[in-house]
């Protein structure tokens, strides 16, 4: 706490691990043990006692921060918690104006033109050739505004490279700027949720490297879409695209500026040898200000002797007139063929791409690929982003192709990307020795040619997609009557096979690649891919070719030891896996999802497994054998099957089963006593299995259980032992019907406080939901319409036994908000505090509409941290407070209140409030005898 206190700039975020912080707070329970004997200790000592005073004060400065708190847990789970939180919020990660030359100037200017002080919504355009930190410029400013300004920031890189995928561009700004995980929308709905969901917002956007003026109507298209005080910074070379909008355009720098930041990647310092002075001032001229070219330059040059300089010299007055991307050629000059070869597969195929996969490609191709990777990044021709993703400027990017495309005629270039030259070779047939990549994604219907490839047998990448799927587009792409049979050949050479909607019925007999790393051939029209052969591929390690409805067989796994993924998602004409797939000891995901013929699912091999699903498989009515034991931690889904049981066996020797999703399974009457010896079991979800009555009575014995859903079943109370599940966080059980003397108990830990980093996280829980017409009489606040006031009994607030609030509401769960104002007893005591939560349904298959939204009731726990914010306090305790008021938007209709205390368990029971007439305001009694039945 004295860092708290000495160094202003730093945030304190406690962590409460196995300890109650409202038991630090107030130094009870152990703590008022250890302090007792630290006073006995020191009963004599002045000294001694003003240390333990000390450690008093600083213990609950401590308590009232917000923070973190961990009752009890797995150390790696708190640690990611923790990480993933605080990685969220530290928005400014880098000083950007500390670390670029002559850009502070440049970030001012755009700063002034925001004119933050204005509530009005803007955009403001940052223009300028390539490579002059149109970019950086944003992304310093995104990092300084996000993390002072606006709660609510997304920055959207690349933009023209996902040109024809709006959409996904659409989810991912839904995404940030609402905090969810995932909106699936198409281009449509997305622009007309944006302007529904974000016209209230305060938000920050950034749209990076537009390069077309649909490209903003989607992602921008109406000021109006967006809330008071929004500023959105859109960056382009193309001015032509701005219309009535504030213009920044980027200038090139200047001298003093520029031999500075060449001097930062030539000597990495800002003077030079004497000796290199003059060809310094020299290349800096040829540079005219252009900061990327000084970057590449200096970086080419460093640690080079005098003769090297002065040879690039020449090199560079030789190309004075070209255009910049012809100067920074003579940085690729200077590579290792090998190098060489990395440097433009980059440019051309992997750009964007992670690295792992990117290193396991160039590795199966006998390419040194960290050492290459790493010369690469030391010349600033790549580097690697945040996402572990390897990323190159545009210009770099241009530069490299701008090589391959000097290759002469497209059939005699080593790599092929864009759509016009690949139609060329690939439908025209005048490919040659020549070609070792090609990496494309087209749109129109294509007719490939049964002897496309028949010349080209150096293809180390052959990558070939869509930018729209099957699904989106509702057709096929291919012209069925040229693409019957086979492909006559495909190159044995090949590390990395992808190829979108595939159209013949079976790949080539003497297609052998023992290279193969990679084989996506998702969509296809695959019946086979080798006809009654057994094939040898020791170096695939994943095989995707989900979505290949006509696809009946698969390998035989024994000549694939190396397989790591397999997915066979929606493969709907598959009965049946081979035997030889348990000899896959090294499959870490298996997915055969929604193959709905499958009949014969023999074994799966767990040794290295950490993913199964099989949900949707409704012709499968046995659960497969497992062979080995798990060593990681594994998620088996398997709804919307027949099987009829999971066998004791299987389920009680499988320890590290992580997660278990059985929902929708018909069959299923009951579960193995077993299942609750899975002691590292974190989800549990049997919501929708028609026929389950009851569950095993040890289920309170999954101690890491934090998600247990319970829907929908004939499941008429959980049981007893429920109320030992110390770390269930979210629970769904719901009833046909719920009475007032039906009785339910909860885990204590579902009803502890929430003392969490944020009001935004998990600080309302959904307990679940009941198809019921009215609000139990248990609520002792019932009321209709969207706002209620209640009077709250005298000093309501007892530490260690006050909880919070039950509410519930009827209508539906989607979009609506609830806000919740304490109210303090003097209207002149600014002590009002305020918590908005917004109650969204949390897994969209634990509620199916087959209610009428009018009777289902939903009901949800509030725990008081959540709203009683000690900092702002004051030196006042909730006792100050008077009233609470409740305010919702969205669509409901009725709705509920209820105190909650510890020596009472939250429940459907008869009170003795059964006076449910509706007013404007209820009184809660404050004698201590009354309120023990709240």
């Amino acid at each position: 706490m004295e860092c708290m206190k000495n160094e202003n700039e730093k945030t304190m975020i406690p962590v409460f691990y196995g300890v109650d912080a409202t038991n630090v707070q107030y130094q009870s329970k152990s703590f008022a043990e250890a302090f007792a004997k630290h006073e006995l200790k020191y009963k004599h000592d002045d000294e001694g006692m003003q240390k333990v005073q000390i450690w008093r004060t600083a213990l609950t400065a401590a308590a009232n921060l917000k923070g973190y708190v961990f009752p009890n847990g797995v150390d790696s789970d708190c640690i990611e918690r923790i990480v993933d939180d605080i990685s969220s919020k530290c928005k400014t990660l880098v000083s950007y104006s500390h670390k670029v030359v002559g850009i502070d100037t440049q970030i001012e200017k755009v700063e002034s033109l925001l004119e933050m002080e204005i509530d009005d919504v803007r955009i403001v355009w940052i223009c300028g050739m390539g490579g002059v930190s149109k970019t950086t410029i944003a992304n310093a400013i995104y990092n300084k505004l996000s993390s002072s300004k606006f709660k609510d920031a997304c920055f959207l890189e690349d933009i023209k490279e996902t040109k024809h995928k709006m959409y996904s561009l659409q989810n991912i700004l839904l995404s940030k700027l609402l905090g969810e995980k995932e909106n699936c929308v198409n281009n449509k709905e997305g622009r007309s949720l944006m302007a529904r969901r974000l016209r209230f917002k305060k938000v920050l956007l950034v749209l990076n490297d537009i390069d077309q003026r649909d490209q903003l109507d989607y992602l921008a298209g109406d000021l109006r879409w967006f809330g008071k005080g929004s500023r959105i910074i859109a960056t382009s070379r193309d001015k032509c695209l701005i219309r009535n909008s504030v213009l920044h355009e980027v200038e090139t720098l200047l001298d003093r500026d520029a031999i500075k930041l060449f001097n930062q990647y030539a000597f990495m310092e800002n003077v030079p040898d004497e000796c290199f002075e003059y060809l310094t001032l020299e290349i800096v001229s040829h540079a005219k200000g252009h900061p990327l070219a000084l970057k590449v330059w200096g970086s080419l040059l460093y640690k080079k002797d005098i003769i090297v300089w002065r040879s690039a010299l020449d090199r560079i007055r030789e190309n004075s007139g070209s255009e910049i991307i012809e100067n920074l050629k003579i940085s690729c000059d200077g590579l290792e063929p090998n190098e060489q070869e990395i440097f433009l597969d980059i440019a051309c195929f992997f750009r964007g791409k992670e690295k792992e996969k990117v290193m396991q490609i160039l590795e199966s191709c006998d390419f040194p690929a960290e050492y290459g990777l790493r010369v690469l990044i030391d010349k600033s021709l790549v580097f690697i982003s945040d996402h572990n993703k390897i990323q190159m400027h545009d210009l770099i990017q241009d530069m490299g192709q701008y090589i391959v495309k000097m290759q002469k005629h497209p059939g005699e270039r080593s790599t092929l990307w864009k759509i016009e030259d690949v139609k060329e070779v690939m439908v025209d047939n005048t490919g040659t020795m020549a070609v070792e990549g090609i990496c494309f994604t087209f749109i129109q219907k294509l007719c490939f040619s049964k002897e496309a490839m028949k010349n080209m047998k150096r293809p180390r990448i052959l990558h070939i997609c869509s930018f729209i799927t099957p699904i989106d587009r509702g057709d096929v792409l291919y012209d069925s009557n040229c693409h019957d049979g086979s492909i006559e050949y495909l190159p044995n050479n090949l590390c990395w096979f992808v190829w979108h909607e595939f159209p013949w019925k079976s790949l080539p007999e003497n297609f052998e690649p023992q290279r193969l790393v990679h084989l996506d051939l998702q969509w296809s029209s695959l019946h086979d891919l080798w006809t009654e052969r057994k094939v040898f591929l020791l170096s695939l390690r994943k095989l995707d070719v989900s979505y290949s409805k006509s696809l009946m067989r698969t390998p035989d796994f024994t000549g694939m030891p190396n397989l790591e993924y397999l997915n066979l998602r929606r493969c709907t004409s598959l009965k049946e896996v081979p035997h030889s797939l348990g000899c896959s000891i090294k499959l870490i995901e298996l997915d055969l999802y929604h193959c709905e013929k499958l009949e014969w699912f023999p074994c799966v091999n767990v040794e290295s497994l950490k993913y199964l699903d099989l949900v949707g498989c409704s012709s499968l009515e046995k659960f497969p054998e497992i062979l080995g034991k798990m060593k990681l931690e594994l998620e088996i889904r398997m709804g919307l099957t027949w099987i009829r049981e999971l066998p004791s066996y299987v389920i009680q020797h499988q320890a590290r089963l992580r997660v278990l999703a059985l929902s929708d399974m018909k069959n299923l009457v009951a579960l193995p006593s077993s299942i609750c010896k899975l002691k590292v079991l974190m989800k549990l979800d049997v919501s929708y299995c028609s026929k389950l009555e009851s569950l095993p009575e040890e289920i309170g014995d999954l101690e890491k259980l934090e998600e247990f859903h319970a829907s929908h079943t004939l499941i008429s109370h959980p049981p007893s032992s429920i109320i030992c599940l110390n770390k269930l966080k979210f629970l769904t059980f719901a009833k046909k019907e719920l009475e007032d003397g039906v009785y339910f108990v909860f885990p204590q830990n579902i009803l502890s406080s929430q003392h969490d980093i944020s009001a935004s996280d998990s600080l309302s829980l959904r307990l679940f939901t009941s198809r019921t017409l009215t609000i139990p009489t248990w609520f002792h606040r019932r009321g209709t319409g969207k706002s209620g006031l209640v009077n709250l009994p005298e000093n309501l607030y007892v530490a260690d036994n006050f909880l919070g609030f039950a509410v519930c509401y009827t209508g539906r769960l989607m979009y609506v908000t609830m806000t919740t104002h304490l109210i303090p007893l003097c209207y002149g005591v600014k002590l009002w505090m305020t918590l908005k939560l917004d109650l969204l349904e949390p897994d969209s298959n634990s509620l199916v509409c087959e209610y009428s939204p009018d009777s289902v009731i939903h009901f949800f726990f509030i725990p008081f941290a959540g709203l009683w914010d000690t900092s702002k306090a004051n030196g006042k305790t909730p006792n100050d407070c008077g009233r609470i008021m409740l305010s919702f938007s969205g669509d409901i209709r009725d709705y509920g209140f209820r105190l909650l205390y510890k020596d009472l368990c939250i429940g459907a029971r008869k009170s003795k409030y059964d006076d449910s007439t509706v007013t404007n305001e209820a009184s809660c009694s404050s004698s201590k005898k009354q309120r023990s039945h709240f």
